[in-house]
């Protein structure tokens, strides 16, 4: 199956994906995308909704400490390294680039706890610019349909580079995290709703 022909079949399947996270400015998206790393889009949908009514700007946000932050994210897991690495986040974007969540790649990472895959969201996200972020889902089911051969996000994300045209990037990185989400799952695939059986390697 060639490339265009599986774009065909994610176009008719996911014809416009959206992200789950919900935000309302490239901060806010970037704190939901730290706080998402081994949490559901819903949970973290569930503590933003709070968190951002009061600390929803880079300003705002360090008037908490980080055991206040802790107590506030404390259901998404992990929330003390997360808590530590929002602040310090934070703080390098007040301090390096006045509270403005720069756009450019390079910049996104050298932000304290920002790696590849969050730089990655946030450029295809906020800024809509070519960018595959590779998360569980999209390792997953690049390597289920043959599109990478490894267990490594950046060579899977280099491999899926070079198969798909950059102007496809942003909206195939989110047609991936859909299919691996609701139909090509970790356990218990739903293959009778799958139109890529032909070249599954399960």
């Amino acid at each position: 199956m060639k490339e265009a022909e599986i774009r065909g079949e994610l176009d008719r399947l996911f014809p416009d994906p959206k992200c789950e996270l919900e935000y309302e400015n490239s901060y806010q998206l970037l704190v939901a995308v730290i706080l998402s790393a081994q949490c559901t889009d819903k949970r973290v949908n569930i503590v933003t909704k709070e968190l951002f009514k009061n600390y929803g700007k880079p300003e705002k946000m360090m008037t908490l400490s980080q055991e206040e932050l802790e107590e506030k994210i404390h259901s998404c897991g992990f929330f003390r390294n997360k808590a530590k690495n929002i602040l310090s986040m934070t703080q390098d974007l007040l301090e390096k680039f006045d509270g403005q969540v720069p756009s450019d790649f390079e910049k996104l990472q050298s932000l304290a706890g920002v790696g590849r895959k969050t730089a990655n969201v946030v450029i295809a996200e906020a800024f809509k610019g070519d960018a595959i972020a590779v998360d569980t889902h999209v390792l997953r089911v690049s390597n289920r349909l043959q599109l990478a051969h490894t267990s490594d996000p950046n060579k899977c994300e280099e491999s899926l580079k070079a198969v798909f045209p950059s102007k496809s990037w942003g909206k195939l990185h989110l047609q991936l995290v859909h299919f691996g989400r609701y139909i090509c799952k970790a356990q218990k695939p739903e293959c009778d709703k799958c139109p890529f059986v032909q070249i599954c390697k399960k």
